[in-house]
């Protein structure tokens, strides 16, 4: 979660149930997003023991796949209203009305309801008919499956998260993200369109089991920097060497072999965001340059030029320097073009980063070896055979109080290795497309 947090103290296997105040303590955002994430996790996973891995409610079971003859040749699919399941989580396809303006003499008649979602348009999708690999598989058979993942959603993005009274962002959303894709034959071991389904849902249940296994495992310690001074500030024995608290996160940004993976870090768990007004050319408009310069832009700065379509499909761009400010006007002039076209409509946005890029403005993946952050604060990434996940994070609180980052670690101090937090992805088998027959794969739940 890209948002200002001071940390997160839910770890599910710890077996906490609930979250209790104390009279006259101080309260903090982590006890609260605590009992909110020890809920939805209970309640999920209680979905799960009942419904199983995937499943929509008998007499309203969403997401029926038809095939549909599309425009210039694109194939396309009609996604059925309706609610469905996945890993405990509700994905909701009803297509919301349109709203109305009010009615004035001389308005032609009120259009009518929309139908439902169908693959191009689907509300997170994004799909884009001039890149091929969006395309649905020229060829039948092919399988149509359903991703769902969850991502944070802030007033950068979301600007009626914002109390215009108080002039500023209060909390963040959790948003899911449900996408209808398709697999070809050839990435399954089951080309037959006549095969059983059985042999489908197994070969698919494989595809899945290979691209949740993430063996990539990350170390984090704080080692008293040679070249430490100011030993009044801080205490002596520091090895954080910090002057605030800070909530690192790691991210993978380019992902693939640890030879071409790269990552970026910030100190503000990459929180820190800046509105786009407008672009021109390599010049950004923006709406604010930050409450002040710990949260603020400087010339040497990493930034990612995002929106909502970017960050719903998860490819990275390369990140680019911020060159020069224009503060009277509120601009950043940027090493490059953003590769994306302007679209106020996505609401666009800067993230900052405060690592020091070196490929694709991205910082290279080392394994088998510490790497510095900043202030005594190191990473290891652990030496694995299989590749790197663009989006996979890690968070790592760091205190003053300790002169520490808060790691686990073995009886001996030594820090362990941890797989990622995220991002944690889910799916469920929809239909499979053998020529003109569509064989719906959904289970369904209750009476009928």
């Amino acid at each position: 979660m890209h948002a200002d947090l001071s940390r997160i103290t839910f770890h599910p296997e710890r077996g906490y149930s609930a979250v209790i105040a104390q009279q006259g303590r101080v309260q903090v955002d982590a006890d609260l997003n605590e009992q909110v994430l020890n809920q939805l996790y209970q309640h999920r996973i209680a979905l799960v023991d009942l419904i199983g891995p995937h499943g929509g409610p008998a007499a309203s079971a969403g997401f029926k796949i038809e095939r549909l003859a599309g425009r210039h040749g694109l194939d396309d699919l009609s996604i059925g209203p309706g609610r469905y399941y996945v890993g405990g989580i509700l994905c909701d396809a009803h297509r919301p009305e349109p709203g109305i303006p009010v009615p004035e003499e001389g308005d032609p008649a009120p259009p009518d309801p929309p139908g439902p979602w169908t693959y191009w348009d689907q509300p997170d999708g994004f799909r884009d008919p001039e890149l091929p690999g969006d395309r649905l598989p020229a060829e039948a058979p092919y399988l149509v499956y359903l991703k769902v993942w969850e991502r944070l959603v802030t007033a950068a993005e979301d600007p009626e998260l914002r109390e215009v009274a108080l002039g500023a962002d209060t909390s963040a959303r959790i948003k899911v993200v449900w996408q209808v894709l398709a697999l070809p034959s050839s990435e399954l071991q089951v080309r037959n369109a006549d095969a059983p389904i059985g042999a489908v849902e197994q070969s698919f249940d494989e595809w899945v089991r290979g691209r949740a296994e993430n063996p990539a495992r990350l170390a984090v310690r704080a080692q008293r920097p040679d070249d430490a001074d100011d030993p009044c500030v801080l205490r002596p024995d520091a090895r954080y060497r910090g002057p605030e608290n800070q909530l690192y996160r790691v991210e993978v940004h380019d992902g693939g072999p640890a030879a071409e993976a790269t990552f970026k870090w910030s100190r503000e768990n990459g929180s820190v965001v800046f509105g786009v007004d407008d672009v021109d050319g390599t010049w950004v408009d923006l709406a604010s340059l930050g409450g002040d310069t710990k949260l603020d832009l400087d010339v040497g700065d990493f930034v990612e030029f995002l929106d909502t379509a970017l960050t719903s499909r998860r490819e990275p761009r390369p990140l680019l320097r911020v060159e020069e400010l224009d503060l009277p006007e509120r601009r950043v002039r940027l090493s490059a073009e953003p590769a994306v076209p302007h679209r106020p409509e996505r609401h666009p946005f800067l993230r900052r980063w405060d690592h020091h890029g070196t490929r694709g403005g991205a910082v290279p993946v080392e394994e088998g070896r510490w790497l510095p952050l900043e202030d005594g604060v190191e990473i290891f990434f652990h030496r694995t055979e299989s590749e790197y996940r663009s989006g996979d994070h890690w968070i790592v609180p760091a205190r003053t109080a300790t002169g520490d980052v808060e790691w686990p670690t073995d009886p001996a101090g030594r820090p362990l290795l941890r797989p990622p937090l995220g991002v944690v992805e889910h799916y469920a088998p929809l239909a499979w497309v053998a020529g003109e027959q569509v064989v719906d794969m959904r289970l369904t739940f209750g009476m009928t």
